[in-house]
């Protein structure tokens, strides 16, 4: 009975799209769908670009899109069994329309490989002209294309319905499409692909948001826990990170004019008042319109504490790094499914990323959690020392040695967790003592003649490309194949878009200036728009400097506050980067704030700065 009242909504919904939009028609989208395929140079009759992606770029694609990947497969399966024996097919796209997984009806499946409908292709409208995947993605709506209203007459013996799916900031994540032949169509077709794409955003809020305060509402307590509740995710000092598609619909606000509400003004109770009342399900709350809900609330970080006897580190430690970047929860999501099944895991991504910090969570998570955890620079020792420094050494095996010998790393990992930080920067010869390790799980000290079993965990790290590493003769290829069970590629900070996240809790967990502060609206724009050559080392020393630069009444940091350094770098311009301004532009700026603010006296300028007066002088000059 739910689910015909979840259907029925859903197709209730279909109809104020289909009245919303009636202004325009479907005429309207589909003319203005070929306007745009015969600007691209496309004609009706030419034969299609059918290729399809080589499989290492199709991988790497499939990297970048893991958390949309992820949370879409078990769906797509699910729709499927839904529309099975229907000669239909369902693929996913990415944000350009190329096709990242596939599946289908065996029939059907022949035919649409003859059209490129299969991983690997892209169905943009650049490249295949009106179609329900590129025109969705062009049009950024919910779309059918049907028969003869596809641009190359080669497709027209398809029928496609495609939908849109959003991140949880609200961007284009991809589509999912369902294709049939145009005799075989179904006119509720649609409504099953909405509710699955409905779906996935869901799915992708709750495992992004996994810190946040959640409340999942609807006016009818029936309907939380299905696809029309609304989920609205808080950060902990009441700011709205996220809100749903149903969520804005309750709300009656677009996300981008939901991001200034806070709980308290959305829902009329503080953080703190919502986590007194975790308990009750369902809670009877307000809405800013008057109108009531009922609500489940979950809130992770304020979960009552484990009962005696659980394990310290029930609350996992890999969820607790997830802060709402999709490729960042997407790797943690991979990684949790290979934690105690003895696959080795390969870290990529630059310096200052969190190799580290997430090579001590996996441990932390682990089965082998209570034993030691133990990490090795390959690149910061010296070439003379590591060999000692990985297998330990006997009594006399070299000049120096200690007395009694000394265990090494890789021995004193035993039952726990190794960490070998850098690993693309070990010295060829030791290369081959490794893998012997590995491949035999015993170890041999200098000197030693009675080799050393061992039993641990392998986490390797490393900012190099390993790959052209082995192509270059500096890295065995047999021991590249042993280390990389399982790879995952770590964003840099300028590609995350939980930034504002990240920059609360290093706030938050440092204390900087021996309290909590917060950060400019101007400075945080400031931040999206850096390239963060050092990540988040450098990300932290920037707001430790900036605290440093507070006054005892100040709590909030500010452009002035900024190192001087920091503003010296240079911003890239790609998009995103407000038009004509300059980091030189916001240094002066900051410089011009503080000479008014103090009575244009240049010393006090400059120590409110925390620059040098020959810098302000600079400022003020340029």
């Amino acid at each position: 009975m739910q689910r015909h009242a979840v259907c029925h909504a859903v197709e209730r919904q279909d109809q104020q799209d289909v009245e919303r939009h009636a202004g325009r028609g479907l005429s309207e989208v589909i003319s203005n769908s070929h306007a745009r395929s015969a600007t691209f140079g496309l004609s009706v009759t030419m034969r299609p670009d059918y290729g399809v992606l080589p499989a290492a770029d199709l991988a790497l694609k499939l990297e970048q899109n893991r958390a949309l990947f992820v949370h879409a497969r078990p769906v797509m399966e699910t729709l499927y069994a839904q529309i099975v024996n229907t000669h239909s097919m369902i693929a996913l796209t990415d944000a350009s329309g190329l096709i990242l997984h596939s599946l289908g009806d065996d029939d059907f499946l022949a035919r649409a490989e003859k059209v490129a409908l299969r991983a690997g292709a892209v169905w943009s409208e650049a490249r295949q002209g009106t179609n329900a995947i590129g025109t969705a993605i062009a049009e950024r709506e919910a779309t059918t294309i049907h028969g003869d209203q596809h641009y190359l007459r080669a497709n027209q013996f398809l029928t496609c319905s495609s939908v849109p799916i959003l991140d949880p900031l609200g961007n284009l994540s991809g589509v999912l499409d369902v294709t049939g032949d145009r005799r075989s169509y179904h006119q509720h077709t649609m409504a099953l692909a909405k509710m699955s794409a409905q779906m996935i955003e869901n799915r992708l809020i709750t495992s992004t948001c996994t810190e946040a305060l959640r409340i999942h509402f609807h006016s009818r307590p029936e309907f939380i826990g299905t696809l029309m509740e609304g989920i609205a995710a808080f950060s902990l000092d009441g700011r709205l990170l996220c809100a749903n598609r149903s969520a804005q619909f309750q709300l009656g606000l677009a996300l981008g004019d939901l991001r200034a509400q806070t709980l308290e003004s959305l829902f009329g109770a503080s953080v703190d008042e919502m986590i007194a009342r975790l308990a009750a399900k369902p809670l009877a709350l307000g809405l800013h319109s008057g109108v009531a809900v009922f609500a489940n609330v979950e809130c992770p970080l304020r979960a009552p504490a484990p009962s005696p006897g659980m394990r310290e580190t029930a609350a996992s430690n890999l969820r607790d790094l997830s802060t709402g970047d999709p490729q960042f929860a997407a790797a943690i999501e991979r990684v949790r499914r290979v934690i105690g099944k003895n696959i080795p895991v390969l870290i990529g991504g630059e310096t200052g990323t969190g190799k580290d910090v997430l090579a001590n969570a996996i441990h932390r998570d682990s089965p082998r959690h209570a034993g030691p955890f133990v990490a090795v620079n390959c690149a910061s020792l010296p070439e003379t020392l590591i060999e000692a420094e990985l297998f330990g050494y006997t009594e006399g095996a070299f000049t120096g040695a200690a007395k009694r010998g000394a265990p090494g790393k890789i021995a004193q990992a035993n039952g726990g967790t190794l960490f070998l930080d850098e690993i693309g920067d070990m010295p060829f010869p030791l290369q081959s003592r490794l893998l012997r390790v590995l491949q035999e799980r015993v170890v041999q000290p200098l000197g030693g003649a009675r080799p050393i079993p061992v039993d641990f965990a392998l986490v390797c790290a490393s900012n190099r490309n390993l790959r052209e590493r082995v192509e270059q003769g500096a890295f065995r290829e047999d021991l590249y194949y042993r280390i990389n069970g399982l790879v995952v590629t770590l964003p840099p900070l300028r590609e995350r878009t939980d930034l504002a996240v990240v920059v609360d809790r290093i706030l938050r967990s440092e204390r900087f200036a021996g309290r909590v502060v917060g950060v400019a609206d101007e400075v945080l724009a400031l931040f999206a728009r850096h390239r963060w050559p050092g990540n988040f080392r450098q990300l932290s020393n920037v707001l430790r400097t900036a605290s440093a630069m507070l006054d005892d009444h100040e709590s909030q940091i500010r452009i002035a506050h900024l190192p001087q350094d920091f503003l010296d770098e240079p911003v890239p311009r790609e998009a995103g980067a407000i038009r004509g301004t300059r980091l030189d532009d916001i240094a002066a700026s900051a410089v011009a704030a503080a000479l008014e603010a103090h009575d244009g006296n240049v010393s006090a300028a400059a120590r409110a700065l925390g620059v040098s007066r020959t810098t302000v002088y600079r400022k003020m000059r340029s």
